[in-house]
């Protein structure tokens, strides 16, 4: 890639974001953003590519969020710019039709913490610390934060993270549902690609139909989005995985799925 703030790689399936502004906590600019858009327009278009990583470089954060010295110079519109384009770069990751695990490798502030919540899973190091502390500095979580941290964690234990911008160790992250799984650093990436192998065992079609029930689902009422997934299973069953898996269940053996 053209811009060395974002280091892409591909092995074995599965592609590789890391934020590579160490110096700066892997704090994000627009350069960064752009960046991370081309990566995820890239993997979209690569059907060699099942899965995806987003971590941080180095060893101290995931990524502190949005790039401070940015906005304390910048207009309204183009604070509010900056957040569109996010917005817009993070709802790529849920739609991307792949499952994306962050690994959080230390902070993950802000946005920082909002590209982890925008991915399907998330495993962090046993000493991250995660938060939202925008409105210390006046600001609002304003790249998905108030919209996304409710639907992980809930409405009471989101607006406390949210109005008094305090961090959590992982732990705490762990007990609320906001990561799914707490490692020791050394076997952040171990971890993360054993959860991958996990779910890429499994029927590509049936794992992406179920991230697409749920995901559009949660912005429908119970009952559009409980008949939702049941189009959604109707339509699994048209796939020969489906078929594969039925019968192996039936002959007691493990399925051979195809992805088709």
């Amino acid at each position: 890639m053209k811009s060395d703030q974002v280091l892409y790689r591909r092995k074995n399936g599965i592609a590789r974001i890391t934020l590579n502004r160490p110096e700066a906590l892997n704090t994000i600019n627009r350069d960064m953003l752009e960046r991370i858009d081309s990566a995820l327009g890239k993997i979209r278009d690569d059907d060699a590519v099942h899965a995806v990583i987003i971590t941080g470089a180095g060893d101290k954060a995931f990524s502190a969020g949005a790039d401070i010295g940015f906005l304390s110079k910048a207009s309204a519109l183009e604070v509010r710019d900056l957040a569109r384009l996010a917005v817009s770069v993070y709802g790529k990751i849920e739609t991307l039709g792949k499952v994306v695990v962050a690994a959080i490798n230390g902070y993950a502030l802000g946005g920082g913490l909002e590209l982890a919540a925008a991915c399907t899973l998330r495993v962090a190091v046993s000493g991250a610390r995660l938060g939202h502390p925008e409105v210390r500095i006046g600001a609002v979580a304003g790249w998905g934060g108030t919209t996304r941290l409710p639907r992980l964690i809930g409405k009471g234990r989101a607006v406390e993270l949210l109005l008094t911008g305090g961090m959590i160790s992982a732990g705490e992250a762990l007990h609320m549902g906001l990561v799914n799984r707490v490692v020791e650093p050394a076997r952040l990436m171990l971890e993360c690609e054993g959860l991958l192998k996990e779910v890429l065992a499994q029927s590509p079609p049936a794992v992406r139909m179920t991230w697409e029930a749920m995901h559009r689902g949660l912005d429908l009422g119970i009952d559009e989005s409980t008949r939702l997934g049941a189009d959604y299973f109707g339509l699994a069953a048209s796939t020969a995985d489906f078929r594969e898996g039925t019968q192996a269940f039936l002959a007691k053996r493990p399925p051979v799925f195809k992805g088709k």
